[in-house]
């Protein structure tokens, strides 16, 4: 897999202090923030229950602006730094799924615009944004959590975290997966299905 810069020194021995928190930025941007938007809507495990919807949803924003502004970063640090050095980025599975990951997480960021102002759309129900909106997002989080397995197989990953502490740790992103895909299921595919 890839190997970030500054890890034959070890996990922090002479990086850059920015790259020190740069392998922190992707997983905080998926593990928790973007994790905790989906679930927002989750009514069974939601910070927010009481709240009203208008509330959740300006949360969610929120969240997912956040996530993908500390994604951003992430790519940012990396990116100058593989510069820096004069190495190549984006030629592992790790950084390819990460760069596709981002850009299309900024995609959907974009379309959930639409679902704050549904007159921009006039031909489309607020349903089926609703529906796509929920449905492509899902397939961003899977990419998400798809690059940090990928990264969690990286030299760097693999030399810090060993044993059953690897296994634990990989273990996070399939879980949180499935848990999305189950909120996303029961949210809209199903009702979906029961109401033809």
């Amino acid at each position: 897999m890839g190997t970030p810069v500054g890890e034959r020194k070890g996990p922090a021995g002479g990086a850059r202090p920015a790259q020190r928190i740069r392998p922190l930025c992707f997983p905080w941007a998926f593990s928790f923030l973007m994790t905790e938007a989906l679930l927002i809507f989750s009514p069974e495990t939601s910070l927010l229950r009481s709240f009203s919807r208008k509330v959740k949803v300006r949360v969610h924003w929120a969240l997912q602006l956040l996530a993908l502004l500390c994604a951003l970063l992430g790519l940012g640090i990396i990116t100058y730094n593989k510069h820096l050095n004069g190495k190549a980025h984006f030629v592992t599975w790790h950084g390819l799924t990460g760069l596709l990951t981002v850009l299309y997480a900024s995609g959907q960021c974009a379309g959930g615009v639409l679902l704050l102002y549904p007159k921009l759309m006039k031909n489309w129900t607020l349903a089926k944004l609703k529906l796509y909106h929920a449905t492509s997002g899902l397939v961003g989080y899977l990419l998400g959590c798809a690059s940090l397995m990928l990264g969690m197989c990286s030299l760097w990953f693999t030399a810090s975290v060993t044993s059953v502490s690897w296994y634990l740790t990989m273990l996070c992103p399939l879980l949180t997966s499935l848990v999305i895909m189950n909120q996303v299921s029961n949210a809209y595919l199903y009702r979906k299905r029961s109401q033809h």
